[in-house]
């Protein structure tokens, strides 16, 4: 059993363990090699200890960020990422993240100190007391508690295990402070360590349901295939490669599928999304949830009402139905039912008609061709088109090159425009859409991968995570990050409606100098006021992987209110009629 230093009366010292110790030894022995982390008490010490063990642990200046580092740091590697806080608002900093990884479907766990139970259950008033378990538990997928130092093994073995079985999530795991510092017998230690086996094993739909799909798959005129980031997650990538090839569909990668097959793909019909969505009557859905990214399924982007059948594979079956009816479930990991697919479907495939995919094709060139022409324009300032049409040829040149793309305009344009050529090489702001994961997410991406990273990032969302580049230059990473500064969120050129001296609620300092920023941490700071200087200074920041911003001097009135979201605004017909300045915006 565990005790206090002072309660354990032992005559070598070295063959003592404590809290602190198992701890990082139940995550060594389950190969986690990282940790992000902000320091304070009660696991200031685990930090250093867990460094001078052997882990890498990189300390951020607000838990958020080192949350978004770990859940990105889980969709890259396919382990949980590891995110360590302070109790209380710490830890209510880091489950945002944590949220944020379950949302996504990341593995990932928070591991944060706590008050002890005494204190806390009858809310004697400790420093930062404060429930963490509970408040946890409706934001994860699993949350636990450790007491005991004999039980860190088995904790840290629920979480991992927890964390990735199944459709993977965030986990919570709660540390007292006190049990870091309860002793044990080292030899015992030692004997409570799990190392988890095979936590997601392979999942394979029967064969009745694999024909099912199958026979759907056939049957239609209009085929389309719809690839989302759990495709990507799977890192079965041949194999869905291979899928995709075979059937012959046409198909539309989310922003995070994208690079599963190259977004220049003669099948990619990204630049046909509207005619393929509208027109399609069987859509394969392969990791792909029909959630608020794709209409729910439904409403005028998709065409006539109930005109489309469905086949989904998904590994966690309360998903099937969730907005429209699956004709053809397919419940396994992606690996396991795209394999059994190709081995059901052999060399007999008839593609579908060239009608459909000639059509589809064409509407896709014709869309290319159309826009060409604003991808090459040398503006000062810049628009969105100009300067992405530079980083669109920069990502083609340096295809390893991982992006990171967060905003709204500097979002939803971007994502449309620079093509992904890789898996794996693009993370955004996920299912929730959330703000402020650029510089979690670009550290994680240069640490897990070792790779050049490129952040695109509206002014308005990089100010959600901006003293992170202290972060990028203390580990000297090789991140450059482009801010697309339009003065403004969505646009720079707001008004007050009331005609008062205070600037519009959407509204920045005009000329922020972010550059400046990145030279006062050392790193290499510099403006570009047209796609030329653009492209000059981003081929700079590559060739030499220092770490790099680069304020992007974007038109005021470049962008639109809310971005290609918009219609999620609620309008209000009172401004309408009040205040001439509404109609500006919508």
């Amino acid at each position: 059993m565990s005790a206090t230093v002072e309660n354990l009366e032992v005559a070598d010292p070295q063959s003592l363990t404590d809290g602190f110790h198992l701890l990082i030894d139940a995550l060594k022995i389950n190969g986690v090699e990282t940790i992000y982390n902000v320091p304070g008490i009660p696991i200031t010490d685990l930090g250093r200890y867990a460094q001078a063990q052997g882990l890498r642990v990189l300390s951020f200046r607000h838990e958020q960020h080192a949350g978004y580092a770990a859940a990105a740091a889980g969709f890259l590697t396919k382990k949980p990422g590891i995110c360590m806080t302070v109790s209380a608002p710490g830890f209510l900093n880091g489950l945002t993240a944590l949220a944020h990884a379950t949302t996504n479907c990341w593995p990932m766990i928070l591991i944060s100190g706590s008050s002890e139970r005494e204190i806390v259950d009858l809310q004697r008033g400790d420093y930062e007391e404060m429930d963490q378990l509970a408040i946890a538990r409706p934001h994860a997928k699993a949350a636990y508690r450790i007491l005991h130092a004999e039980d860190i093994g088995l904790g840290v073995a629920r979480a991992i295990r927890a964390a990735l079985t199944g459709r993977p999530g965030g986990v919570y795991l709660d540390v007292p402070g006190a049990l870091l510092g309860q002793v044990m017998d080292a030899a015992e230690g030692q004997k409570s360590m799990i190392k988890v086996v095979d936590p997601n094993p392979a999942s394979v739909p029967s064969s009745e349901a694999l024909d099912r799909a199958l026979e759907v798959l056939k049957s239609a005129e209009k085929p389309l295939i719809i690839l989302g980031k759990g495709a990507a997650y799977a890192q079965a990538d041949e194999q869905v490669k291979e899928l995709v090839e075979t059937l012959g569909f046409p198909y539309l990668p989310m922003s995070m599928a994208k690079g599963l097959l190259p977004d220049t793909h003669p099948q990619c019909a990204s630049a046909a999304r509207s005619l393929v969505l509208k027109e399609s009557d069987c859509v394969f859905l392969i990791g792909a949830r029909l959630n608020w990214l794709l209409s729910h399924g439904q409403g005028k982007a998709w065409g006539e009402k109930g005109a489309k059948k469905f086949v989904q594979i998904d590994i966690e079956p309360t998903e099937m139905d969730s907005n429209q009816a699956i004709s053809a479930p397919l419940i396994g990991d992606i690996e396991s039912t795209t394999t059994a697919l190709l081995e059901k479907i052999g060399g007999n495939w008839q593609k579908p008609s060239e009608d459909w995919t000639g059509a589809v094709s064409s509407k896709v060139q014709a869309n290319i061709e159309r826009m060409a022409p604003r991808l090459k324009n040398n503006n000062s300032p810049m628009d969105y088109p100009g300067s992405l049409g530079v980083l669109k040829d920069l990502i083609a040149e340096n295809p390893d090159v991982v992006l990171v793309n967060e905003g709204a305009n500097a979002l939803d344009q971007a994502r449309s425009i620079i093509d992904i050529h890789k898996p794996r090489k693009r993370l955004d702001v996920g299912t929730w859409g959330i703000m402020g994961i650029g510089m979690g997410s670009a550290i994680a991406a240069a640490v897990e991968t070792g790779n050049q990273v490129l952040a695109v990032e509206g002014d308005s969302a990089f100010g959600f995570c901006g003293m992170e580049i202290e972060t990028v230059c203390r580990y000297n990473l090789p991140v450059c990050i482009v801010i697309m500064n339009n003065n403004g969120i969505y646009r720079g050129d707001g008004e007050n409606w009331s005609g008062g001296e205070d600037p519009s609620t959407t509204v920045f300092v005009k000329g922020s100098k972010y550059e400046l920023m990145m030279q006062a941490f050392g790193g290499v700071g510099v403006t570009a006021n047209n796609p030329d200087e653009l492209r000059q200074a981003v081929k700079q920041a590559f060739a030499s992987r220092k770490p790099t911003l680069i304020n992007a001097i974007i038109a005021e009135d470049a962008g639109k209110e809310s971005g290609n979201i918009g219609n999620l605004n609620p309008s209000s017909v009172v401004a309408q009629q009040r205040y001439p300045q509404a109609q500006k915006i919508k």
